[in-house]
């Protein structure tokens, strides 16, 4: 039975959700193409119909998991006149540190993305730029270069402490790590 473009569309678009989650969960190496499909709902045949590698799922489920957190944090910016301390208090949440398939790539992926191809890192790159200068714009500091400095210090201070809060087997520390960062930034 032939699917209908619109119902291909649909099957990728189904698939770069899944694999952005299911990557941020369990890492790009620990799971397989076939996995994936089938966490989709869908056949591992249908793979390279969508897709030429893993390595072409990785990079663009890359892009849209970065997309889709600029656009939420972007939403958050028009609604809130704080978008830095509503930014802060949000990464930096036991709730987000509980759910890594849903929370933000790098503090999940970011050692392996510097391990990946040339296009995943490019992806990853285009992908952050849009949250850098959203920080920027909300960062404190009399020039944009004063700014951005701060922009991109908060962004490696949020990304270091998700990722110590998560290696650690100490609840208590835990909340310590992200508590402590968040008082300083």
């Amino acid at each position: 039975m032939k699917v209908t473009r619109q119902q291909a569309e649909k099957n990728r678009e189904r698939v770069l959700e899944v694999a952005g989650r299911v990557f941020r969960e369990k890492g790009f190496d620990g799971v397989g193409v076939a996995d994936l499909m089938k966490s989709a709902g869908l056949t591992h045949g249908g793979f390279y119909a969508n897709f030429n590698s893993k390595e072409d799922l990785i990079a663009e489920s890359c892009e849209r998991a970065l997309a889709k957190l600029n656009e939420g944090w972007d939403k958050a910016g028009g609604k809130n006149g704080d978008l830095l301390r509503a930014v802060v208090a949000a990464y930096l949440s036991t709730s987000h540190r509980d759910d890594p398939g849903n929370g933000c790539l790098i503090a999940a992926l970011g050692s392996d993305v510097a391990r990946k191809s040339p296009a995943v890192r490019h992806a990853v790159t285009e992908g952050l730029r849009p949250f850098i200068e959203l920080l920027t714009r909300a960062a404190p500091g009399r020039t944009r270069v004063a700014r951005r400095k701060r922009a991109l210090a908060v962004y490696a201070s949020l990304v270091g402490a998700m990722v110590l809060a998560r290696a650690v087997d100490d609840p208590a520390l835990s909340k310590e790590i992200l508590e402590a960062v968040k008082a300083s930034v």
